[in-house]
């Protein structure tokens, strides 16, 4: 049996890696149109935040172990341009533009995502980047010369933030631009200020409800252009958001859903015979709403690759979907969500209200104590726990896995208010951030 597997990151090489250990018979053959595999691209802005490392250092795993120590048939610079369903066939090309032809019983389609750039003038000019690839960092941290002083960043989501402190610590002002009004829209109101503050304090430069209309290049400097504002800068990041790279599978007539992400079931199959997709690429359910999403973060790739490897196994294994708990840093704050939000609650079909109480990281006498800030949300019909927002300057990226197990065990507000929390001055109140918030949430339902 030959299992084949399009796209050699996360999703890919997890279940390659995790198919070949099920079954060590198994031929197994991964197609990837890069260079790299198996490495952390989350870690990219922290890497070019320090201009002494290799980027390569964030590489997991190299081609070379895959190949020798696992016997996987990895052939890096194929790009995969077809599946032909029928013939159980893929086509495609090397980067020699040389066409090749491969024959599977089982496919994963693993292709990831894209960075989106928008059709707009000068945007193909040098010195303008994206950041999703490792080559992709590769190239921008080779730009970054010590002429480099200004950057402007499209877009203020989690990558935007990323490495808008990763260019302040390299030493370059950094201005950033997008077209909706409201920094994290999808943030309380209160916490998203608190962020707002936090970069402000840092010099970063804020231009939110400013479409962009195109960029122009003058005496070797690049000029975002707005309508009622132009940006100069030495380097421009393009980080308004990634789509699922989904054509090669519409193309072979498989349905897609949500953000135009790979149907996939609960066994990561799509609606492809003997066809799976894993990773970026695909759907996944969202356990509070009961609904297909799109959400493209590391650790759902990750099982979604298992998850493939077992079936393709015939271990009859089911992928548990997904909460939505992410985390990110934004120089001395850790903002953390997890769960529905007031807008996507109501969405979802929910009553929900919401709560946001300020609390400590440690115990009031404890020094070095910071302020960490809570929104929590629940259900006021069946009293379930639906989502927890929390930023704070410590104590966060850890504490929001306590209301993810709770949402995942679907408990109403009241169970998690009674749950038994660890308590030691330097960790925490007596009363968790958490608990209060559960207890306030309470008296609102």
């Amino acid at each position: 049996m030959k299992f084949i597997v399009i796209g050699g990151d996360a999703a890919g090489m997890s279940a390659a890696s995790r198919a070949k250990r099920n079954m060590p018979e198994l031929s197994v053959c991964v197609y990837e149109q890069t260079q790299d595999v198996s490495y952390s691209a989350c870690g990219m802005p922290y890497n070019i935040a320090d201009a002494g490392r290799q980027i390569d250092d964030l590489v997991v795993r190299k081609a070379s172990v895959f190949r020798e120590k696992q016997d996987i048939d990895l052939k890096l610079g194929h790009r995969v341009e077809k599946i032909d369903i029928s013939n159980k066939a893929i086509k495609g090309k090397d980067s020699s533009g040389n066409a090749f032809s491969d024959n599977y019983d089982i496919l994963l389609i693993a292709t990831g995502a894209s960075p989106i750039i928008p059709n707009l003038p000068g945007f193909d000019l040098p010195g303008i980047f994206a950041l999703k690839s490792l080559e992709d960092g590769r190239k921008l941290k080779q730009f970054l010369r010590p002429e480099i002083k200004k950057a402007v960043i499209l877009g203020m989501g989690y990558i935007a933030l990323e490495m808008a402190e990763s260019f302040h610590n390299r030493g370059i002002s950094v201005s950033m631009i997008k077209h909706r009004p409201q920094l994290l829209p999808w943030l309380s109101s209160n916490l998203a200020n608190r962020v707002q503050k936090e970069l402000k304090a840092h010099d970063i430069q804020l231009y939110d409800g400013h479409p962009v209309a195109g960029i122009e290049s003058t005496n070797n400097q690049l000029n975002v252009i707005s309508k009622d504002l132009t940006l100069n800068a030495d380097i421009v990041l393009t980080a308004i958001g990634v789509r699922p790279n989904s054509q090669i599978a519409k193309d072979a007539q498989i349905k897609t859903g949500p953000s135009d992400a790979i149907l996939v079931d609960s066994k990561m199959a799509t609606t492809g015979k003997d066809v799976f997709a894993a990773g970026d690429c695909a759907s996944v359910m969202h356990n509070v709403s009961k609904k297909q999403t799109w959400i493209p973060l590391a650790l759902y790739a990750n099982r979604g690759g298992w998850t493939v490897a077992d079936n393709v196994c015939r271990k009859n294994k089911y992928i548990p979907g997904v909460v939505g708990t992410a985390v990110f840093k934004v120089f001395g704050l850790q903002v953390a969500r997890t769960g529905l939000n007031m807008s996507e609650a109501k969405k979802a079909g929910f009553d929900p209200v919401e709560i946001v109480i300020q609390s400590r990281s440690r115990a009031h006498a404890h020094p070095g104590a910071g302020k960490i800030d809570v929104s929590m949300v629940g259900d006021v019909s069946s009293g379930r726990l639906l989502g927890v927002q929390m930023v704070g300057e410590e104590g966060v990226a850890h504490r929001i896995n306590a209301p993810a197990i709770a949402l995942h065990g679907k408990m109403s507000v009241e169970e998690f208010s009674l749950a038994d929390f660890a308590y030691a001055p330097p960790f925490s109140p007596v009363w968790d951030p958490l608990l209060t918030a559960a207890n306030q949430l309470l008296k609102k339902m």
